[in-house]
């Protein structure tokens, strides 16, 4: 499988050294930016470039990371056919991957630990979406991504 990851410079440092555990996992890596993380980076189009390459299926899931990772999270969400979720704690990685199958997992390198990012992105991956009763929930979503801004009443 292949990952996409990218970061602001505030998760620069996490990105990294998650892209060593995810290629000691056999697993290849896309880095969709920053190169350093020496100077700020704007995170809306490395959110950007990462939820594309996924929506396009040319990755087979994203990683973000951010100082909180709800800016990531948000931008990601703009793109169709993503499903980002920020998971800053192992319960809500596991649901959100198993009930929810999210596409992008965002995390935030200043609420978090090394260790706790590695330990959400390993159960993220493992973690197999669930199906059943959750797939109608699922086109529901993808329906109101349709109907974009239509009004409902």
């Amino acid at each position: 499988m292949k990952i996409a990851i990218g970061s602001d410079h505030a998760g620069f440092e996490m990105k990294e050294k998650l892209k060593q555990f995810l290629a000691d996992r056999k697993l290849e890596v896309l880095d969709c930016g920053p190169q350093a993380g020496d100077s700020p980076v704007e995170y809306v189009p490395i959110a950007k470039a990462v939820a594309q390459k996924t929506a396009a299926a040319e990755v087979g899931g994203g990683i973000l990371i951010c100082g909180t990772g709800m800016g990531m999270s948000i931008a990601a969400n703009k793109v169709p056919g993503i499903r980002a979720g920020l998971c800053n704690e192992l319960f809500t990685a596991k649901y959100a991957k198993s009930d929810v199958n999210i596409n992008v997992l965002c995390m935030g390198s200043r609420v978090i630990s090394q260790r706790m990012a590695e330990e959400i992105t390993a159960l993220w991956l493992d973690t197999p979406f669930t199906g059943g009763r959750f797939i109608p929930r699922l086109k529901q979503l993808s329906d109101l991504e349709a109907e974009g801004s239509q009004p409902c009443c």
